[in-house]
């Protein structure tokens, strides 16, 4: 899958982990992150490749580089037909421009073919506050900040 968006940037959905990832990991630990670090170590070890029914990781690219990456996977911590937004990253040069906004749609439309809502867990204000305007809602719940329903 390729998905061209207005922005002259694409979003394919990866088998395997691009040779950029680990510029995009640079990028998330010098700002404090490593959730990243723990995607690569995960796909690695083989204990996650978002390769379940339903599941997926997406990669966008900008000028040919991965800029911004992220996962869709079964929730662990809840029953079927939920699932859970996983290892989302955009790039700093990147934020604004619509890039992580195009990503996150694009999990929640291949969400909506296995799933009747999703969720996720962040600590950060910013990332909140992107999730809000991406149409999530806050929930009290100590596995998960936000959740949105799937529209099929």
């Amino acid at each position: 899958m390729d998905v061209t968006t207005g922005a002259d940037f694409s979003i394919r959905k990866l088998s395997t982990l691009p040779q950029q990832i680990r510029e995009l990991e640079a990028q998330a630990v010098a700002e404090g992150f490593r959730f990243v670090t723990r995607l690569i170590k995960e796909w690695e070890e083989r204990s996650n490749r978002f390769d379940q029914p339903g599941e997926c990781l997406l990669g966008v690219f900008y000028e040919a580089q991965l800029v911004a990456i992220g996962g869709l996977s079964c929730d662990p911590y809840t029953g079927p037909g939920i699932g859970r937004l996983r290892r989302v990253y955009v790039a700093p040069a990147l934020r604004g421009r619509a890039a992580g906004k195009a990503l996150v749609q694009q999990l929640l439309d291949e969400a909506a073919l296995h799933f009747h809502s999703v969720r996720l867990s962040t600590d950060r204000p910013e990332a909140a506050a992107f999730y809000l305007r991406c149409g999530f809602h806050q929930v009290v719940d100590k596995t998960a900040t936000h959740a949105r329903r799937c529209s099929r």
